[in-house]
């Protein structure tokens, strides 16, 4: 037992020196690993950057409207008869003064004939009355009593030509016609109405705005108008009037814009969308809504600036941000204008890293962007 005891002894004590050796060369490998990561050099991480850019931003209000017209009525008979003739077709273009419809006059035209012929019989009368009174043959009250009777058959002429007049229903502007409401052989009452005209190479669009609004109202403000019938397509007009009053329920005031409508694609009735440019102008400062890094603290944008030596580094900088614009934040307080950000990526990096910036694959910003699947 004794004999085996110390065998092993033996053994312990042959291997102390092997595994001394073994702790050294450890050791040694373990020291020359931490020098080669002290002077081992972390390069720089790739990012992409933006200069803050200054903008001249147009406060712009948006509202809903409903376009009216310049001129527009429909037209109506102002006596009663039965239509003689319908002169236009339904749909057509017609000028001022233009004949669209003659009702039965026959009766109308037998009086002026026979009016016509009294008024000529009081004027030859009234010349021979003249004639006579010049030669001392006639008392001057018999002469004004020609004169009398040749005025009123002249004014029962022109009564019954009035008649006529009002027997024909005509254009009292130019515009374009809708559906025809009346055929021929048709007896109508005084009122009647025949036809709806309107003119659509000038519209209106009425609209409401906040009082909070009224402030900055100006006749000759730009408005934008779009209408769903008309898809990607833009009219533009100006404010021409609105409303001394306010609404004492809806506390909005009533405004007016007018706009060319040469193809007429606008129609009175139609529902449009509107923007209004208010002033004054605003310069605004401006970095990606990607840059921002929103935090328990507040939020903040990573700025590239020159490091130790001709690399670039981060620096956590608070910002204050106002208004969005498309893929933009205005920027109230923390940065300057021309200063560098992170573009894109901000939730990987860290302030004090260094960076080397590289915009081969930047993202597309855009004031007003326009999705493919918008």
């Amino acid at each position: 037992m004794r004999t085996r005891l110390a065998w092993s002894l033996a053994g312990l004590l042959a291997l102390l020196p092997i595994a001394g050796l073994l702790v050294l060369i450890k050791l040694a490998q373990f020291g020359a690993m931490a020098e080669v990561a002290e002077n081992m050099v972390i390069p720089p991480e790739r990012v992409t950057a933006m200069a803050v850019r200054e903008h001249q931003w147009q406060p712009q209000v948006t509202a809903v409207g409903t376009v009216s017209t310049l001129q527009g009525a429909v037209l109506r008979t102002e006596a009663e008869g039965v239509v003689a003739e319908v002169a236009f077709a339904p749909g057509a273009r017609v000028e001022a003064g233009e004949v669209l419809l003659r009702l039965n006059d026959d009766i109308e035209r037998a009086q002026l004939q026979e009016a016509a012929a009294a008024a000529e019989l009081a004027r030859l009368s009234l010349r021979r009355a003249r004639a006579l009174r010049q030669s001392g043959s006639l008392a001057q009250g018999e002469l004004d009593e020609a004169e009398s009777r040749y005025r009123q058959a002249r004014a029962r002429q022109r009564l019954i030509e009035a008649q006529i007049a009002k027997k024909m229903l005509r254009a009292p502007f130019a515009g374009r016609l809708g559906i025809r409401r009346t055929s021929p052989g048709q007896f109508l009452d005084k009122g009647t109405p025949v036809v709806s005209l309107q003119r659509l190479d000038s519209v209106l669009v009425d609209f409401s705005l906040p009082q909070q609004r009224l402030a900055g109202l100006r006749i000759g403000l730009p408005v934008a108008i779009t209408a769903d019938a008309w898809p990607g397509m833009t009219f533009e007009g100006k404010v021409s009037a609105f409303d001394p009053e306010l609404d004492a329920v809806s506390r909005s005031v009533r405004v007016q814009a007018s706009l060319s409508n040469p193809d007429e694609r606008l129609r009175p009735g139609m529902f449009v969308q509107l923007t209004m440019a208010q002033p004054p102008v605003q310069s605004l400062l401006l970095v990606p809504l990607t840059a921002v890094i929103h935090g328990p603290e507040g939020d903040a944008v990573l700025v590239i600036e020159r490091g130790d030596g001709d690399g670039a580094v981060l620096r956590h900088q608070p910002v204050r941000l106002g208004r969005r614009l498309g893929d933009f934040v205005a920027v109230s307080e923390g940065v300057s204008a021309g200063e560098q950000v992170v573009s894109s990526g901000v939730f990987k990096l860290f302030p004090g890293m260094a960076v080397e910036v590289d915009n081969r694959l930047a993202p597309d910003f855009s004031l007003d962007p326009q999705p493919d699947n918008s």
